[in-house]
């Protein structure tokens, strides 16, 4: 049986787009995969009846979506501190920490933020897509620190999810960039798409190639051997930040994926090394979807980050 229900209309036609791309986009926390299972499975009707994931998107068709019930979840409860900034009954705002991983994969089956998750909501967590993915209706990685919000249920992650895809939530990050960029302000505009042959990397690719990404950064502090950055993210891409920073020609201090070299050159000329890829996520601000107010959150900068700029500091 499905527990919550969902209904479009198409505005326009879109003779270039798959259906499941266009519900990627509208649902943009459900993977593509999700999305043509539940095609396949029947959950996705076009005015009324069963479609295929080939099928392209006409003006005025009633798209209807029938979201099944969550699967239980593999990840088992644990008992994992959490800093919460803010929670009420159908959603919280965590600080996270540096080092811990979202979700279970491979190599990573406990100790995750799912497993801490379902044992602080007790079972009261979104499951949308037919599994129970708990709330995450966004993604750090792993040694990304700061702000990450959880839905409860499905309405307020289908709704923060259409306010992220609208690219109305403001995210604001602190990022510890190698040497000193050129322009003490400015915007990456710069298509993100993954690496041509290694498949955990993504790349700043031509306009067209990848998806569209744009970060707009300014600076907040020159230090030795590195800038202390604040950088607005206006898209969602895997890695945006660590990839755009490369692109700039400045990539984050610790980050070995996007900048070994220019980070051994950093080390060895300020005898700091980096414990993590230095990137926090500082601030986030979001339209409460049952309160319908605009709340803003801030999560601190944790210790390492206070450690590598008073380090880097010092021969400033």
């Amino acid at each position: 049986m499905p527990t919550r229900t969902e209904h479009l209309t198409i505005e326009e036609s879109l003779p270039g787009v798959r259906l499941d791309a266009f519900l990627r986009g509208k649902f943009p926390d459900v993977s593509r995969g999700t999305m043509q299972r539940l095609i396949e499975e029947g959950h996705i009707l076009v005015n009324g009846q069963p479609t295929r994931n080939t099928h392209h998107p006409r003006a005025g068709e009633k798209i209807e979506i029938r979201w099944p019930e969550a699967k239980p979840a593999v990840a088992q409860p644990e008992k994992i501190p959490l800093d919460i900034l803010y929670e009420d009954k159908t959603l919280l705002v965590l600080n996270k920490t540096a080092g811990i991983v979202v979700h279970p994969a491979a190599g990573h089956d406990d100790g995750t933020l799912v497993n801490a998750l379902l044992h602080h909501c007790k079972g009261s967590l979104s499951g949308i897509g037919g599994v129970a993915r708990p709330g995450i209706v966004h993604r750090l990685d792993k040694e990304t620190s700061g702000c990450l919000v959880i839905a409860k249920n499905d309405e307020t992650h289908l709704a923060l999810s259409e306010q992220f895809a609208a690219r109305e939530v403001k995210k604001f990050y602190n990022a510890l960039v190698c040497g000193e960029p050129a322009r003490k302000s400015g915007v990456i505009k710069a298509d993100i798409a993954r690496h041509a042959t290694e498949r955990k990397r993504m790349t700043a690719v031509p306009d067209g190639e990848g998806r569209a990404a744009q970060t707009s950064y300014r600076t907040l502090e020159r230090l030795y051997g590195a800038t202390l950055m604040e950088a607005q993210i206006h898209t969602g891409r895997t890695h945006q930040v660590r990839v755009h920073f490369q692109f700039l020609g400045h990539p984050l201090v610790g980050d070995e994926t996007y900048g070994a070299k220019q980070n051994k050159k950093m080390t060895a000329l300020t005898g700091y090394a980096a414990p993590r890829v230095m990137l926090h996520a500082r601030e986030l601000t979001f339209t409460h979807p049952r309160r319908k107010k605009e709340m803003t959150f801030e999560a601190p900068l944790p210790e390492d980050f206070l450690t590598a700029l008073k380090s880097l500091r010092v021969k400033s």
